[in-house]
């Protein structure tokens, strides 16, 4: 049967099965049902906010205590939505919740005298715990004694020495049985086995123990009976009631008319709770004014609970009583024992030792977690990470605690109820700072030595996805080589992100530049998303596209996802595979032109320049002239930087009218590459004759149909036509300036050339840069010819430091160009 003793919040008070109950006890028990009235009132009046319970021992596991639902005014199902828990002292689970009804249900057969002893009530405060909201109520299960065990004698025999001279009317007291039980379960009444001599008289004692004394009702004749057997029944107070029984055998002494005296009735004793086994606590002394055997007297524990007679030990000579075991102050604080001195006539006397076991600090405190969360997300403020109650089994000052954890610590812990704290954090937390925590919780009692207890929390910060991937550099310089392989590596970036775990898997792409919106990035390069390798799609080619940029994100894969940004400029690296080109002459596959040189030319006088270009760059573009080969070695020279070709000594009738040179042009690369171009020169006695006819050609003209001479012929009077007009055009343009300078006439020089030189500049004479060119083509067998033209030698400029006559050069073509 189970009862509710208070659930209205003001106290708790016994229900009716209690108060009937005690109202059939008997009438010497009335002042202690008043004391109990009253203690029940003032708790009544201190208005302790706490739910009491009543439950019988022994009762079976799943026996229904309470709905906590309806005594904590709580709505259906809001215990299980708010994680409700029942909390016991010191990890033990009297009571569990019902996972569907959330019924307060016994968790295991309770044993009142297990747990509490002879202590009455029986009373084992819990606590009620909710955790979202964080919520406590206090409450308490009391245990309701039944009649579970019968009363035991500590001895099977009780030997009385009664002296014959005794008078009827005198009482001795016999030894109590023991019962576990209490209330009207435990010893109630005592009988003797029917007799002549003796009736038993049952006594109370102001602890409310029970005491029975054999008293005598017939002189006792020692020659007639020595001895007598009874047998002393003890009967508790159950239905049905349980007995035990123990023979008292009674020896009847010679007269002895002095019983021993003890010094004082009560000795009051105080002894530390760690005092070690033998130690010495107090001795008694009686004395005896018989002589002889009646005078010699022995000390013995008298009517004293198995408690006592485990714990203490006399010296039966002596009356010394030592330690025979530990004692714990937490078990038993006090001793009340009585101490018989019997001489060798029989006859005894009696004291009482009240002994007071006194508390030291020998335990320490101890930590009862309830909720711990070991995994917290980092960014978040306040939150729970652990409730955790303390106690401790001293008493005063050595019970007092206090509890703390390391300083430093992103951690507070707050007091929730008395010996109930709660650990959260004190801001948020951040787990690229510091991914874990050790706490460390030190509860230390305020006893003397202090003592401690520390307990070893882990707490893992989980990740949130708050930090963007970053570059380990802000832009990154690629170079590749051109005409590279497909699908080559270039190169990679590389981003990291703090976070972890998912949050940390770093995604790259690529991304256009904003201002090339148009680069076809997609054929070119392409990279590893994984790792963020850069592949080059296809061979790069330096004369088509030196340099591209584009742009590399890196994104990781939380939610959101977060990203950042790097350049990447590549750097096409030339190679040298661009041999020279020569621009002039130009060699199309017919015959070379031929320079006409006067045979009066002197030493270093420009025949012709060879000018070629290299699609390289840098060195690679650095081109070098040489003469490989020539008709009559040592008459013609190439200078090597700016393939001018030139007459390497004075001319003479001795050297051969035409000449042929064959320049090599090579780059300055690794390896390098070359062109070659060949050259025809004419030796000229002169410019009145400015086509020899060479002696192949001359056969080739021979062999021509009439079309080709046709041809020949327009082309030379087009030709010659245009000569004469730009001759005419000179010529008037200097007797304009003559005439504004001096108001004189203008001449015009006789025949064609007076000599190899004219004067077209009013100044002086026609300058040597001005040649007459003669390109004489075999193979069709027509000869072409090319007309006046200046020509500069060099295409960048590279004449201008030769000065005038340089920059004013120019080659007389006959023919069209």
């Amino acid at each position: 049967m189970v009862d509710v003793l208070m659930g209205t919040g003001k106290g708790f008070f016994p229900l009716g099965s209690d108060i009937m109950e005690m109202a059939r006890t008997k009438v010497h028990r009335k002042k202690r049902q008043v004391a109990i009235l009253i203690i029940w009132m003032l708790l009544w009046e201190a208005g302790s906010e706490s739910i009491q319970y009543s439950v019988l021992e022994e009762s079976e596991r799943g026996t229904f205590v309470a709905n906590l639902t309806k005594d904590l005014g709580l709505g259906r199902g809001e215990l299980a939505a708010r994680g409700a828990r029942v909390v016991f002292k010191g990890n033990r689970q009297h009571l569990q919740l019902d996972p569907q009804t959330h019924d307060l249900l016994l968790n295991e057969k309770l044993d009142r005298e297990e747990l509490c002893g002879s202590t009455e009530p029986c009373v084992l405060p819990f606590q009620v715990l909710l955790e979202n909201p964080l919520q406590f109520f206090q409450a308490a299960l009391r245990l309701r004694d039944i009649n579970d065990h019968a009363p035991e004698f500590l001895e099977n025999e009780i030997l009385l020495k009664i002296s014959e001279s005794s008078h009827p009317g005198t009482a001795f007291p016999l030894k109590i049985a023991q019962d576990l039980d209490v209330g009207s379960n435990t010893v109630q009444n005592y009988t003797i086995s029917t007799n002549s001599h003796f009736h038993l008289f049952t006594r109370n004692h102001s602890d409310g123990r029970r005491y029975p004394e054999l008293v005598l009702d017939k002189v006792l004749d020692r020659e007639e009976q020595s001895e007598l057997r009874l047998t002393l029944t003890a009967l508790d107070g159950g239905s049905p009631p349980r007995t035990g029984t123990s023979q008292v055998v009674i020896v009847v002494l010679d007269i002895n008319d002095n019983a021993p005296e003890f010094a004082q009735l009560l000795y009051k004793v105080q002894i530390p709770e760690n005092s070690p086994i033998g130690s010495h606590v107090i001795t008694v002394t009686a004395r005896d004014l018989d002589a002889g055997t009646h005078g010699e007297l022995s000390y013995s524990f008298f009517q004293s609970s198995n408690q006592v007679m485990q714990a203490f030990e006399i010296n039966a000579v002596t009356g010394e009583i030592r330690l025979k075991k530990l004692l714990d102050y937490e078990e038993i604080q006090y001793y009340r024992m009585e101490i018989e001195a019997s001489d060798g006539g029989g006859l005894s006397g009696k004291c009482t030792i009240a002994i007071e076991v006194m508390d030291v600090n020998d335990n320490t405190p101890e930590l009862t977690m309830s909720v711990f969360t070991s995994d917290i997300p980092e960014n978040t403020p306040d939150t729970v990470v652990a409730i955790f109650g303390i106690s401790d089994p001293d008493s005063g000052e050595n019970g007092k605690m206090m509890c703390s954890i390391q300083d430093h610590l992103p951690f507070l812990l707050k007091l929730s109820v008395e010996n109930f704290y709660t650990l959260v954090t004190e801001r948020p937390l951040d787990r690229e700072s510091q991914a874990e925590y050790n706490i460390t919780i030190t509860v230390t009692d305020l006893g003397t030595p202090r003592l401690k207890t520390q307990h070893n929390l882990t707490v893992t910060v989980s990740d949130v996805n708050d930090n963007a991937p970053a570059f380990s550099q802000s832009s990154y310089t690629l170079r590749v080589r051109e005409n590279n392989s497909p699908a080559l590596h270039i190169g990679s970036v590389s981003a990291t992100d703090r976070d972890a775990g998912a949050n940390a898997q770093v995604t790259y792409s690529l991304l256009l530049p904003p201002h090339d919106p148009h680069l076809p990035l997609a054929s070119l390069v392409s990279i590893n998303a994984d790792n963020g390798q850069l592949f080059a799609l296809r061979a790069l080619d330096y004369e088509a596209l030196q340099a591209f940029e584009f742009g590399v994100r890196a994104a990781d894969r939380g939610s959101p996802a977060l990203s950042s940004q790097a350049l990447v400029r590549v750097l096409v690296v030339d190679a040298n595979d661009n041999a020279p080109f020569v621009l002039y002459p130009l060699q199309n596959g017919s015959a070379p032109c031929t320079e006409l040189v006067p045979r009066a030319a002197e030493a270093g006088y420009l025949v012709t320049k060879v000018v070629a270009v290299d699609g390289d760059s840098g060195q690679n573009a650095w081109l070098s002239y040489q003469l490989l080969k020539a008709t009559e070695p040592g008459l013609f020279g190439v200078w090597a930087h700016n393939g001018e070709v030139r007459t390497a000594r004075l001319l003479s009738e001795r050297d051969a009218v035409k000449h042929r040179l064959l320049v090599l042009v090579k780059d300055n690369g690794e390896p390098p590459l070359s062109a070659s171009v060949t050259l025809h020169v004419l030796l000229v006695d002169g410019f009145s004759q400015p086509y020899l006819p060479l002696p192949d050609v001359a056969a080739a003209e021979a062999r021509a149909d009439p079309l080709t001479v046709y041809l020949v012929i327009a082309l030379a009077s087009v030709s010659s036509l245009f000569l004469v007009s730009v001759l005419v055009f000179v010529a008037v343009r200097l007797c304009r300036r003559s005439r504004a300078a001096s108001g004189g006439g203008c001449s015009v020089p006789e025949g064609p050339f007076a000599g190899h030189l004219v004067d077209v500049s009013g100044t002086g004479t026609l300058s040597h840069s001005y040649q007459y060119e003669v390109c004489l083509r075999g193979g069709s067998g027509t000869g072409e010819f090319k007309f006046l033209k200046p020509i500069i030698p060099n295409f960048v400029g590279e004449g201008a430091d030769r000065g005038t006559e340089e920059n004013s050069h120019f080659r007389n073509h006959f023919g069209f160009s």
